[in-house]
């Protein structure tokens, strides 16, 4: 029975495997994500309270809405 050597600072690497992940499981997190993008981008780009405006200022001009 022949032992095989070991090379002296060779590390020997096992990529794990990835599992795969179900869509039942991304579909809440897909939902959230579009839900919270479309609340915020109406309170950047359309509500134009003025405390709310002058909080969200920067961000309207970084995402290229006229306020001015």
């Amino acid at each position: 029975m022949a032992q095989s050597a070991a090379v002296p600072g060779s590390v020997s690497a096992e990529v794990p495997a990835i599992a795969p992940v179900p869509l039942r499981a991304l579909a809440p997190w897909a939902l959230f994500t579009v839900v919270f993008s479309s609340v915020a981008f109406f309170f950047i780009g359309a509500e134009q309270s003025a405390q709310l405006h002058e909080f969200l200022h920067d961000g309207r001009h970084l995402l290229g809405f006229p306020c001015h």
